[in-house]
């Protein structure tokens, strides 16, 4: 097998992540006819195959309509779009959203509790080891952001455990989005991350498989963070 050494990143990324932007920052509104394959190469300077990889992608997306013979146009991302959107959506010209941030923290109170819920009915003693295993390395680790890893690898377990597609795509997304802001978020995570007990509150009620106790121990594990993050979303939005 002769492998070859590959750029990291692609013109037809390039080319997508530039009209991504425009659109997510109202640049590109709904129902706006982008230029022809011909002119955005010009203007871009890059190939007209280039430029078909990169609709191609967009239209995947949800973000535009590509038509035969016709105009490729704009969509509404959000009537169209997915998750795989939300980490370029957090962090628009270098600042974050706020409602979107919002957001995330609204699904994060919402979905965990569903997640331990889950957890408990369908998985039960074999997570056990698994989870004590996050705990303990959570007790012992000084590190702040290392700290909010293992508290994500606790979840991850649950979330395995829960065996739903869409709360693991979910999750998988809100991880991504998530992780990049771990070092700024250390301090308002602390008082969630530094309470072992809470997650063992949360694990012995889902290896006892009990669903209620389960869904009560998570919502008492992240309202309080989640809430005072909310606070300070609301404090800055307004």
């Amino acid at each position: 097998m002769a492998l070859q050494p590959v750029n990291r990143r692609s013109v037809p990324e390039d080319v997508f992540d530039q009209i991504v932007t425009e659109v997510l920052n109202g640049e590109l509104a709904p129902g706006h006819a982008l230029p022809s394959e011909r002119r955005l190469a010009e203007v871009l300077g890059v190939s007209r195959p280039a430029i078909r990889e990169a609709l191609k992608r967009l239209a995947g997306a949800g973000l535009i309509e590509v038509r035969q013979g016709d105009a490729t146009t704009v969509r509404d991302f959000r009537r169209t779009a997915g998750l795989d959107l939300l980490p370029q959506l957090v962090m628009r010209g270098g600042e974050l959203d706020l409602p979107v941030v919002r957001s995330i923290l609204e699904v994060r109170l919402h979905n965990g509790p569903k997640v331990a819920e889950l957890a408990a009915r369908r998985g039960g003693q074999q997570l056990a080891d698994r989870l004590e295993a996050a705990i303990v390395a959570l007790e012992d680790e000084t590190d702040p952001v290392a700290a909010q890893r293992h508290a994500l690898t606790f979840w991850d377990h649950l979330v395995d455990a829960a065996d739903s597609i869409v709360f693991r795509l979910m999750y998988n997304t809100l991880r991504a989005t998530y992780e990049p802001a771990l070092p700024a978020l250390a301090t308002m995570m602390a008082a969630e991350v530094g309470r072992p007990d809470g997650y063992r509150a949360v694990a012995a009620a889902v290896v006892a498989r009990d669903p209620s106790a389960a869904a009560d121990a998570a919502r008492r594990l992240l309202e309080p963070a989640t809430t005072a993050l909310l606070d300070a979303v609301g404090e800055l939005e307004a």
